[in-house]
């Protein structure tokens, strides 16, 4: 038998609502958007924070989707459950907004090296199987959404301009 895991529990932090708390091994939450989250150098315009933060939803929903496909776990589920609802209303709302402002969102290095990253993670999460990938699933998503709760404080919120995009950011 191999060396014992330790496990510890997470809370996800939902930007509208209660947190959802998971256990997951100590040594399995690993950066997973952080380079591409700060591939920015200059201060993004309105239109690419706005693909930035569309984009980094659609990667979630996507991960979601997976999960519920393939996680064995009924807590594991019903949070890939949470988080397809959850960000499918919010990039509603980022839709509804673009449109509303007439703005044309823009792709980015940021943008497009967070699709690079997820498609890669969504490959190797793929590849999992029953409570291996329960547990690494989780560990993506602590460390994603740590990541971009982090680029929405540090470079998001501060960097946009329109009052209305800043709200949605910050919601």
């Amino acid at each position: 038998m191999g060396a014992r895991q330790s496990w510890r529990a997470f809370s996800l932090p939902k930007r509208n609502g209660p947190s959802v708390r998971i256990k997951s091994r100590a040594d399995d939450s690993k950066p997973f958007a952080d380079s591409a989250l700060a591939a920015e150098s200059a201060k993004p315009t309105d239109p690419q924070i706005a693909h930035i933060a569309y984009t980094a939803g659609v990667i979630d929903i996507a991960a979601a989707k997976q999960a519920i496909s393939k996680a064995i776990h009924k807590e594991v589920k019903a949070f890939a459950e949470d988080m397809v609802r959850d960000h499918e209303a919010v990039n509603k709302q980022a839709l509804d907004l673009v449109k509303k402002l007439r703005v044309t969102p823009e792709d980015s290095d940021t943008s497009k090296s967070l699709s690079k990253q997820a498609s890669d993670k969504l490959t190797e999460l793929s590849k999992l199987k029953g409570a291996d990938y329960d547990k690494a699933y989780i560990a993506s998503e602590v460390a994603y959404h740590k990541a971009v709760n982090d680029a929405l404080e540090t470079q998001l919120i501060p960097s946009a301009s329109n009052p209305e995009l800043k709200s949605l950011l910050q919601a």
